[in-house]
């Protein structure tokens, strides 16, 4: 692995840090109880007047990279507009709990507890792949809380036949090895399945930085707290125990934003979870795109997501 000094990722990870920074967030750790702290990026609080009255706008990121890796374009963009609040899920980043729960649904109340620790009476949620899940237990719970909610690529809807469905598309026998891969082989899967573009010519060693990284107190992209993860992971296969689907149905405005190609929740999957979120749901495809239409086409997603939250009921 090449020094961290000399590593691509370590520079780009300073230069996300500066985007934050630039974007009005600074980074906090907050201890919503007396087992778990989250760390997050969010509106400095001594810069804030009253006059400032924006709406607030949660983001929940998915598996991989902290939060700083998935949300950076929407943390930009957004900003203007809201009080955006990006923190690290629980084991992502350096989120961390005593508590030896292992769920979304854990992760869905330590992110209200933060919420209310940060006096945020009402806010919208954005989550994308297993942060939508996060999001959806949230908007569940709390529904006096959370107002519009956004799901993008997040298949809240799985069933055990799709969890198989992925590993064949993927040719692995655990989905460990695609959503926490500790070779470049490994993360070479993970990619073809969620970015639209291919990226054949990219060696070994630079994947191998991304696995191995660790760069001015930034934890290792995917090794920490691997076996948490696992579990997280596990608690997630639980759900999707059989080919039944049931699941409530929203209370709020619901949006989901998919990639026509994606390949870890494919397509179909997006039109089932409209009609199971409810009647006040919308769906919006944005062609071209895989897995993460935030990073592959940020200025449609961005503002598919701002005309949303910002358009009357």
């Amino acid at each position: 692995m090449a020094p961290s000094f000399l590593s691509f990722v370590s520079l780009y990870g300073i230069y996300l840090r500066r985007c934050f920074a630039t974007s009005g967030l600074t980074s906090q750790f907050i201890d919503i109880d007396d087992h778990t702290t989250i760390h997050l990026w969010a509106p400095n609080p001594d810069h804030q007047t009253p006059q400032q009255q924006k709406p607030s706008l949660l983001l929940l990121h998915g598996f991989g990279p902290s939060a700083m890796w998935q949300w950076r374009r929407q943390a930009q963009f957004f900003s203007p507009h809201f009080h955006v609040y990006v923190p690290d899920l629980v084991f992502f980043g350096d989120s961390t709990t005593k508590s030896k729960e292992r769920s979304e649904v854990f992760q869905a109340v330590s992110m209200g507890k933060l919420m209310e620790k940060l006096q945020v009476k009402k806010y919208h949620v954005m989550g994308t792949s297993y942060g939508g899940f996060v999001a959806y237990h949230m908007a569940k719970l709390w529904p006096e809380k959370v107002e519009k909610v956004v799901i993008a690529s997040s298949g809240v809807n799985m069933r055990k036949a799709d969890n198989m469905e992925l590993l064949q598309r993927a040719n692995v026998e655990n989905v460990e090895e695609i959503m926490l891969p500790e070779t470049a082989t490994q993360l070479r899967t993970l990619t073809r399945l969620a970015i639209s573009r291919r990226f054949t010519m990219v060696p070994d060693f630079f994947w191998k930085d991304v696995i191995n990284l660790i760069s001015c107190k930034m934890q290792q992209l995917y090794s920490e707290n691997r076996n948490e993860k696992l579990q997280l992971l596990k608690g997630i296969t639980l759900l999707a125990g059989d080919d039944s689907c049931k699941l409530p149905p929203l209370q709020q405005d619901v949006l989901i934003v998919w990639g026509d190609k994606d390949q870890i929740f494919p397509l179909k999957m997006a039109y089932e979870l409209k009609e199971l979120t409810g009647k006040k749901t919308r769906l919006e495809i944005i062609q071209n795109t895989s897995h993460v239409p935030q990073i592959e086409n940020s200025t449609r997603f961005n503002n598919i997501v701002k005309n949303f939250l910002c358009g009357s009921s």
